[in-house]
């Protein structure tokens, strides 16, 4: 049994179907089955149905695969460990990012990650939040930029910034007269969300309950699958939306061709911060990070420079 062929086990059961891990696994299909066969002939037992080229766990199979997690987290935990001997700023950081932080932020921090820490290049994975969360403690990943709050079992958070929303129109909207949005107005309107699992959907039906209400009083919001594809369609005269102002104000305008406003009163917001888990031993790299984060010319955030320093 290796190690190699636990990580086989544990794509197989992520993908449920062997072409598809064999490609996550960066091997062919037949290396991947003839693996996961023989360590089944070495255990004695069958860890995956198969079916027509689905893979399914036995329930021996999950108790195995969940061991294999834990195994070769374990594992990387011992080249983490050696790796902090040598120097923390040195080497790949794998970091996940929200979708709706990632586009905006990246492109202001990498250039400073680059000039503050050259040896330390970012592996970056764009996904939802629990799947983010998920790829943690899996190990999978090192450190996230998520929107708090998250269960933090095993997890360490690092506030970033705070931000509000803004409602972004079409150039001839009704309300472009307004200096600022009602939230109960929203439901008056077409209003364009993110899918199901995007945390910013959440918060803002939060902010807007009879939005997606189809027993409210407004009409039922329509989805897209990007905030771009999103601001898009409120261009081309579909609907209004509501985004993060960071994505608003860290990109060229559309040609005049929306609007955003403010909320009335006390507007919607969230709060980013950095995750990770509570063994990683590199706090050297979360600490360059944070702070060449902080030093990125972020526009539409309110910064919390001092928030828990991990060297206070």
């Amino acid at each position: 049994m290796t190690l190699t062929e636990l990580r086989y086990l544990v794509n197989l059961d992520k993908e449920r179907h062997f072409g598809r891990a064999a490609e996550r696994s960066f091997v062919s299909q037949p290396t991947l089955s003839v693996a996961v066969k023989k360590l089944e002939d070495e255990l004695g037992v069958l860890l995956f149905e198969r079916n027509r080229g689905e893979a399914r766990p036995t329930p021996v199979g999950e108790r195995v695969i969940a061991q294999a997690r834990r195994v070769l987290a374990e594992a990387k935990l011992v080249e983490d460990i050696a790796h902090e001997g040598r120097d923390e700023l040195s080497g790949p950081l794998r970091f996940g990012a929200i979708y709706t932080v990632g586009p905006y932020l990246l492109p202001h921090l990498i250039p400073v990650l680059r000039e503050r820490t050259p040896t330390m290049p970012l592996v970056i994975e764009e996904n939802f939040t629990a799947k983010l969360l998920e790829q943690l403690r899996d190990n999978e990943l090192d450190v996230a930029v998520v929107a708090l709050p998250i269960d933090q079992q095993n997890l360490m958070a690092w506030p970033l910034y705070d931000e509000d929303f803004v409602v972004l129109l079409p150039q001839d909207h009704r309300w472009n007269h307004e200096d600022a949005i009602p939230a109960r107005k929203l439901a008056e309107e077409h209003l364009l969300l993110l899918g199901p699992g995007h945390c910013f959907r959440d918060q803002v039906v939060e902010a807007c309950p009879k939005c997606v209400d189809p027993d409210g009083e407004g009409p039922r919001a329509q989805t897209g699958s990007s905030l771009e594809t999103i601001r898009h369609m409120v261009a081309g005269g579909l609907g209004i939306t509501v985004l993060p102002r960071s994505s608003v104000e860290n990109r060229s305008d559309d040609s005049g061709l929306i609007v955003a406003k403010p909320f009335a009163a006390k507007p919607p917001s969230r709060r980013i911060a950095l995750v990770w888990r509570k063994t990683f031993p590199r706090l050297a790299a979360i600490t360059a990070l944070h702070d060449a984060i902080l030093a990125s010319p972020l526009r539409g955030v309110s910064l919390l420079p001092q928030a828990g320093r991990l060297d206070s």
